[in-house]
């Protein structure tokens, strides 16, 4: 959706708000054969102001409330179906309960839990000890916090519970392996509040080591699910996961070269789509044209204008006519493929981006054909589509034709009035098809712009992604497949609970705050609820977390609940919960530190600032402000000097946040407003494993044999024999040397290990990224060298310290290497370090 008109809050320069102010929640935001007297037609089948400075870190200063970026501002109650077990009113705050229970009460089954278990899957930490000073642990440069994966497939083998939960009736957490249990009685002890609990006598037991037959008390990851399911269109089949329906919205408004890529793509898409998956096909130009799989011999479709949204009388004759709009491909392949080979480039000699396309009519239309009910081709029967559709457009250009569409030109008059009246329209058309339980992604391709701003809402708030490509070529066709094969659950609600105390400031991530009125049931509840568009493993949120006091106890204990319907349909309640011990050690809290996660972390903290290319440039210099408030709070001062030097037990932290502030996030590789807003919001719900890549590229070069060596990503890597892949997250590029190009069978050979390894590291990746290979010296290679450290101006003992390899080349090759850099200006790691004073710490 469009940024929002209010200001984004600098979290470490605003004043301490009330205690009862509610955490700041913040979700990434960015800103056809035609007919038009909707007739049937048919086809013969065809076989073809000055930017504010960098912040000054201060500690401790709690973050401001910042509401979730919704429309309007301010946050508004959660409005849930009648048949939604969920109240409706808005959440009062309370505070954590700290009622201490009289002893004695028994020990749970916790002495048994292996360290880390449940968290790694669900659930990273910047740290795995908490600090108990106050002053100490509120350090905002460094911070505090955790990324929560909510939809990751469970592992084999995990537990699952078919029956309710046991849940404490003050603060509503959930029972699990940390809690004391009486076992003479069967209560238990809240982690969060302290409240002693019944459980119906189940828990009563003579040791606490027949506890463990209950999978909450034994595991610190449960799934209860409840396979009984009254709501509208459920059909119980045990094929639904892959009978969902899938309708592709297609362009119909692209030139030649780009629709030979598109078809292509498309042939293979519907080749790779199990039997029993349901399709349909939409053009979308100047008008809509719905294809009509009732035919075998001819393609036929149904051709609606694009001018307005479609009247209700005429989508009777999708929703109860005799047309089959969803087809299951064991009956409808060769006609979809038929369909794809019919298409022809567009005509008319009207630039790319002055074309009629009418998108939001498209897609409005082929919500109606998901919601049905449509003819079931293969058994002559009607029913209804299962949950969890998805609608797939395919888009080579700007919505410019009909509701949610803006003018050709920026220069237009009232664009900014219709700009703002486009952006509201298509999320409201985003958050109909979420009520459906229907996700919108949008794949563009093409070298036209396709305004994403405006098209962002939409896929936003129906749980899709936008994904920009080059063209319609492989990497294109591959996220088809992929945006098809996603899982997706839906009415999603996580619950964030943590010990008095430790209080949540800031979370990133795909939802949005949720009022939910749980005071009748639990009198103290004052966890933080979040209402999700879609449950898939691709996502995460971040959690921002400080002290509010000086902690007394031993452990600090975090619990993370999501409710959700599954691709099954089965109701869904996933418990996580966590212990964390405290420590008054600051050489102790250092040590359990996780690098890559704080370096995250910080890095979505940054990006959601970095609205606009001028706020990037501003953000670059908040990581140099971070690296010398880190050194000057954690590390220590030089004899003699005003140099402090970087902690040890952070070693790789100021590596990663380089990476970061020179590639594609902060820097300047990326040029288009367009592709740098798509990435932002890609990275801000990303999974850890794609955020990390993102922040900072993976470096491996290739040996004999086809095995390789990881390596840093340093430009020293370039080394004119060997092949190099360099895995950047949404990109992945081969480097071939000058001298291995040359000799042309061991190029080959080292060419395929590399694309072979590539594709592996990426196989389940999405967006899958574009794979680019090209040699030493190409205007290619640009792009491999631009997100390298220079690490070749450094003297060589500190080349060698930082990249070991180098100690393996002869004096030759080392000349070699040093004469092949071109010279220019950008710092290497430990000259940005110096610059600010700070002493590099040594890698480990």
């Amino acid at each position: 959706m469009a940024n929002p008109t209010y200001p984004i809050l600098d979290p470490e320069n605003t004043p301490i708000p009330p205690p009862s102010s509610p955490p700041s929640i913040i979700t990434t935001s960015i800103l056809s054969p035609q007919n038009a007297n909707g007739a049937k037609t048919l086809t013969p089948i065809i076989q073809l102001s000055t930017p504010p400075g960098p912040p000054v870190f201060t500690s401790p200063l709690r973050p401001a409330a910042v509401p979730f970026r919704t429309s309007p501002a301010l946050p508004q109650p959660l409005a849930f179906s009648s048949d939604s077990p969920l109240p409706t009113s808005s959440l009062p705050q309370f505070s954590n309960g700290s009622l201490q229970l009289p002893r004695p009460v028994s020990g749970g089954v916790q002495d048994h839990v292996p360290l880390g278990l449940g968290e790694s899957n669900f659930v990273l930490f910047s740290a795995h000890k908490v600090l108990k000073q106050k002053k100490q642990a509120n350090v905002p440069s460094l911070g505090f916090g955790a990324l929560i994966f909510p939809g990751r497939e469970v592992l084999t083998g995990s537990e699952v519970i078919q029956r309710d939960p046991h849940r404490c009736q003050s603060c509503g957490s959930y029972s699990n392996i940390y809690c004391n249990i009486l076992l003479g009685s069967g209560q238990w002890q809240c982690v969060i509040c302290q409240k002693l609990n019944g459980s119906d006598g189940e828990y009563i037991a003579p040791r606490k080591e027949d506890l463990r037959r209950f999978p909450e008390l034994s595991s610190t990851v449960v799934d209860y699910v409840q396979t009984g399911n009254n709501r509208p269109g459920f059909v119980p089949v045990s094929d639904l996961r892959v009978s969902a329906p899938v309708v592709l919205v297609i362009d119909e408004c692209l030139d030649e070269s780009h629709l030979q890529h598109l078809q292509s793509s498309l042939h293979a898409f519907v080749d790779s789509l199990p039997p029993t998956t349901r399709l349909g096909i939409i053009l979308y130009g100047r008008t809509v044209s719905v294809y009509d799989f009732s035919e075998e011999s001819i393609a036929s479709a149904d051709v609606l204008p694009g001018d307005k949204s479609p009247l209700q009388e005429s989508l009777k004759g999708f929703i109860y006519g005799n047309g089959i709009y969803l087809s299951p491909m064991h009956a409808s392949l060769p006609v979809a493929h038929a369909i794809f080979s019919s298409l022809r480039p567009y005509k008319s000699n009207i630039p790319e981006a002055s074309r009629d396309r009418c998108l939001g009519t498209a897609v409005e239309v082929a919500l109606a054909i998901i919601q049905g009910p449509s003819a079931d081709m293969s058994r002559g029967v009607v029913k209804r589509s299962g949950s969890n559709s998805r609608i797939i457009v395919c888009a080579g250009g700007p919505n410019t034709y009909g509701p949610g569409s803006v003018p050709y030109s920026f220069d237009h008059l009232n664009y900014p009035y219709m700009e703002k009246i486009a952006l509201k329209w298509m999320e409201n058309l985003g958050h109909e098809a979420n009520r459906h339980n229907t996700v919108v992604d949008i794949l563009c391709a093409g070298t036209c712009p396709v305004r994403v701003p405006i098209l962002q809402p939409l896929a936003k708030a129906s749980g899709g992604v936008l994904v920009l490509h080059d063209d319609f070529g492989e990497a294109f066709g591959v996220n088809l497949q992929r945006a098809a094969a996603r899982a997706a659950g839906s009415h999603a609600l996580l619950e964030l609970r943590m010990s008095d105390g430790i209080l949540i400031t800031h979370v990133v991530g795909p939802g949005e705050e949720a009022h939910v009125d749980t005071h009748g049931t639990f009198k103290n509840d004052s966890a933080l609820y979040i209402q999700m568009p879609s449950v898939e493993d691709t996502q995460s949120f971040t959690l921002s977390m400080e002290t509010e006091r000086d902690i007394k106890s031993d452990h600090v204990f975090f619990q993370f609940a999501i409710q959700y319907s599954n691709v099954y349909q089965a109701d869904v309640s996933r418990v996580i919960t966590v212990r964390l011990p405290t420590v008054d050690s600051f050489s102790a809290y250092l040590e359990s530190i996780q690098d890559e996660v704080a370096a995250v972390l910080i890095a979505k903290r940054t990006l959601l600032r970095a609205i606009s290319h001028s706020d990037a440039i501003d953000m670059r210099a908040t990581i140099d402000e971070r690296i010398k408030d880190i050194a000057l709070k954690f590390g220590s001062q030089l004899p003699k000097s005003k140099l402090h030097c970087f902690p040890k037990e952070l070693s790789l932290l100021p590596e990663l946040l380089f990476h970061m502030k020179r590639g594609p996030l902060l820097g300047n590789i990326i040029g288009h407003e367009d592709e740098r807003s798509v990435l932002r919001n890609l990275f801000l719900n990303a999974s850890f494993d794609l955020s990390l890549r993102m922040v900072a590229p993976r470096c491996l070069m290739h040996r004999e044999a086809g095995t390789f060596e990881e390596l840093p990503a340093y430009d020293l890597a370039m080394q004119s024999d060997t092949a190099v892949i360099l895995d950047h997250g949404t990109d992945v590029f081969i480097w071939l040397g000058a001298e291995l190009a040359a000799d042309e069978g061991r190029s080959s050979a080292a060419l395929a290990a590399c694309r072979t390894l590539a594709e592996e590291l990426t196989e389940f990746r999405f967006p899958a990224p574009r794979i680019l290979a090209f040699k030493e010296g190409s205007s290619q290679a640009r792009y491999f060298v631009s997100r390298l450290i220079p690490a070749h101006k450094d003297p060589p003992y500190e080349q060698e310290a930082r990249f070991p390899q180098l100690k393996s080349l002869t004096t030759e090759q080392r000349t070699k290497l040093k004469s092949s850099f071109v010279h220019f200006d950008d710092p290497s790691l430990c000259e940005w370090m110096k610059s600010l004073k700070v002493v590099p710490p040594q890698p480990n």
